[in-house]
């Protein structure tokens, strides 16, 4: 009897050796197996548990429908609706334990969908020729995907690829095996924050909010943690967000890479979490070290944080912006929400003395933030800096008033 069972999915009409290669290490190694075909014009040599033809069927479409479009990337967003909806029942009932999905750029196109469609803590693994490239969008890749890249294995067996797909194999067995996924036994708080030597509230905010019962979830709002934290945020998971880390906001208005997603700070809104903002780091604009510097912001100084990040400060104009930006997606909101404006700065490095400290450029921000948080958005102004104690007191003062009233549910 097999441990854990692993749900595979490819082409199984061009990749059927790769893919039954994968299986067969899978096997060896006492795990159990379920497959899936993504094919649309070929067939596999041995049946598969979900065939081509259920997959199209589950996207309410057919197999003949998707040869008929004449388009391989119509065909294939069929295979890959069909395939998202089959992978979440099946999880949801217990059937699979983790998932590996092989591919080229189609079969990878399929399986980010796939895996959005899990949730967090279901081990996933993408073995593609296509892995880590620039060409895959940061927004299609969901919280906890693992991706390997399949070297040499554009077409058949070889000992370089068998490399990749046993890797992979014994990878994805093992995650099944030893994963914790999330209990969601306590009603979790989902904050963002950056390092502590940035933002440190968290470190007052943590240990507060565990004595109350509450299990606290910090993201580290460089991109992908904002995603993760968004994703979250989308399917309900907090009873609570704290967002006061906001670089990702100020980042994608700027047409920096390192965002986290359009629908930044949208999504716990949608869900009816209650949230309570503040502005840390939103004077600051990021980039990623290999990234071109558009022309509106040659003209000024750019620190390099490492070879990864390169950063700068905004302009008032811009400061301005993202303040509308701010309350524009918090009014969105379906929720209570609460902006907390810290008037004596935003991050550490925004103090007398320090590199990014401007009274001015806080004070075209504030002046912003008192114009256009209004309607459903509660305000508060504190005369601290958000690194001071008198901060976390402000924001534990409106979660407990949240938690009396019913608004936060414990």
């Amino acid at each position: 009897m097999s441990d854990k069972t692993i749900l595979i999915i490819g082409t199984y009409d061009t990749k059927d050796d790769e893919l039954l290669y994968m299986a067969e290490r899978i096997i060896t190694m006492g795990g159990g197996v379920m497959t899936m075909d993504i094919s649309v014009l070929g067939d596999p040599t041995q049946a598969c548990d979900i065939s081509k033809h259920d997959v199209a069927a589950a996207a309410n479409s057919s197999i003949q429908a998707a040869i008929d479009s004449g388009d391989e990337n119509t065909a294939m967003q069929i295979m890959a609706r069909g395939a998202s909806t089959i992978a979440a029942q099946l999880q949801s009932g217990g059937k699979f334990d983790g998932v590996v999905i092989l591919g080229g750029t189609m079969g990878t196109d399929v399986a980010l969908d796939v895996c959005q469609a899990l949730p967090m803590g279901v081990p996933k693994y993408v073995v593609s020729t296509v892995s880590f490239s620039p060409i895959i969008p940061a927004e299609r890749l969901s919280a906890d995907i693992q991706m390997i890249l399949w070297a040499g294995g554009l077409y058949g067996l070889n000992s370089i690829c068998k490399a990749a797909l046993s890797q992979a194999a014994g990878a994805v067995l093992g995650a099944a095996r030893a994963v914790e996924p999330p209990a969601m036994d306590k009603p979790i708080v989902g904050m963002t924050s950056l390092g502590s030597s940035c933002l440190r509230y968290m470190k007052f905010l943590k240990p507060a909010l565990e004595d109350r019962g509450f299990e606290v979830a910090i993201f580290h709002a460089t991109g992908m943690g904002g995603m993760a934290f968004e994703s979250l945020a989308a399917q309900g998971k907090f009873c609570c967000v704290m967002d006061f880390a906001l670089p990702e906001l100020g980042n994608l208005l700027a047409g920096s890479v390192i965002n986290g997603g359009t629908d930044r700070m949208l999504n716990a809104g949608r869900a009816g979490t209650p949230q309570i903002v503040a502005p840390g780091c939103l004077d600051l604009i990021d980039f990623a070290g290999w990234q071109d510097i558009p022309e509106r912001y040659q003209d000024r100084p750019f620190h390099e944080h490492n070879r990864l990040i390169k950063s700068s400060a905004l302009n008032n104009d811009e400061r301005r912006e993202t303040a509308q930006a701010v309350a524009e997606r918090m009014s969105q909101s379906s929720a209570p929400n609460h902006f907390i404006m810290p008037l004596q700065g935003i991050e550490e490095w925004d103090k007398e003395g320090d590199v990014a400290y401007d009274p001015e450029g806080l004070s075209a921000f504030t002046d912003e933030v008192r114009k256009v948080m209004k309607g459903s958005i509660a305000y508060t102004e504190i005369d601290a800096h958000i690194n001071d104690q008198a901060f976390a007191d402000t924001a534990l003062e409106i979660f407990d008033a949240w938690c009396a009233d019913g608004t936060v549910v414990k």
